[in-house]
């Protein structure tokens, strides 16, 4: 009896390799996650058509899921978010409930209130730009920050700018809501860094280019293409060495 169970002890832990194999394989085999805001357009919704082109499950949100049709047309699953609300994320996280996520792209942004002088902004809605910019990505992170713990990845990407570059303001200042929230973008992201770095997240803020967008306008060099194209090689190839870094869209490291 004592050599019979024995044997069958000897048999289960040498199957508990085996089962733990199965179990990576099968991980290995599940589709990833990512959702990113402000996908109904623009660099967004190109992001959702790559990742969902790729395979991915996506999660695209928009301010107003009923007008965002392209988005609708990809066949993602598509959620309401006003990045600018709390309880609008809070609300995101409710109903997505044990979901995780794989990667977060805190895409969401406004220009802003911006003027060639100072004498001509109007300081008082210098705050839109920095609730959307700024806190926006933070609300939206710390909101799912149960769903990116239950991730493989564990990557947030920030989509921030060279025009947040306080080394870079070379050319006649300018632009205060836009330069100043993207900068705080970037400082808090690089806080997330160091805080989440140690559960092995990685946190990264990436200038897309001078893109066609609505924002970009009709004149910059970059399609959406072109760029998220070139951003999703670099999302794919983040090591933890890369937590907190602020580069551009072709991975060159970016100045502060």
């Amino acid at each position: 009896m004592r050599r019979y169970l024995i044997s069958l002890l000897a048999a289960f832990l040498t199957t508990i390799p085996q089962l733990a194999l199965l179990d990576a394989a099968r991980a290995a085999d599940e589709p990833k996650t990512v959702l990113i805001t402000g996908a109904n357009r623009g660099l967004g919704l190109e992001f959702a058509r790559e990742f969902h082109t790729r395979g991915y499950r996506v999660i695209g949100t928009a301010r107003d899921p009923a007008a965002a049709e392209e988005l609708k047309a990809l066949g993602v699953r598509v959620e309401q978010l006003d990045v600018a609300d709390t309880g609008s994320a809070k609300a995101l996280a409710s109903r997505l409930g044990d979901v995780a996520i794989d990667i977060l792209i805190n895409n969401a942004g406004i220009f802003g209130v911006n003027t060639p002088t100072i004498a001509e902004l109007d300081v008082d809605k210098l705050h839109e730009a920095f609730t959307v910019n700024s806190i926006g990505p933070l609300r939206v992170t710390q909101a799912l920050l149960k769903n990116l713990r239950q991730g493989h990845d564990k990557k947030i990407v920030n989509i921030s700018t060279s025009m947040a570059s306080i080394s870079d303001n070379t050319d006649g200042g300018g632009n205060y809501a836009y330069r100043s929230s993207k900068a705080a973008l970037n400082m808090i992201g690089k806080s997330l860094a160091g805080e989440l770095g140690r559960e092995d997240f990685i946190v990264v803020m990436i200038h897309p280019g001078w893109v066609r967008t609505d924002m970009g306008g009709p004149g910059a060099p970059l399609s959406p293409e072109e760029s998220i194209g070139a951003i999703l090689k670099l999302i794919d190839g983040l090591k933890a060495e890369d937590n907190g870094r602020f580069m551009d869209y072709k991975g060159q490291t970016m100045a502060w």
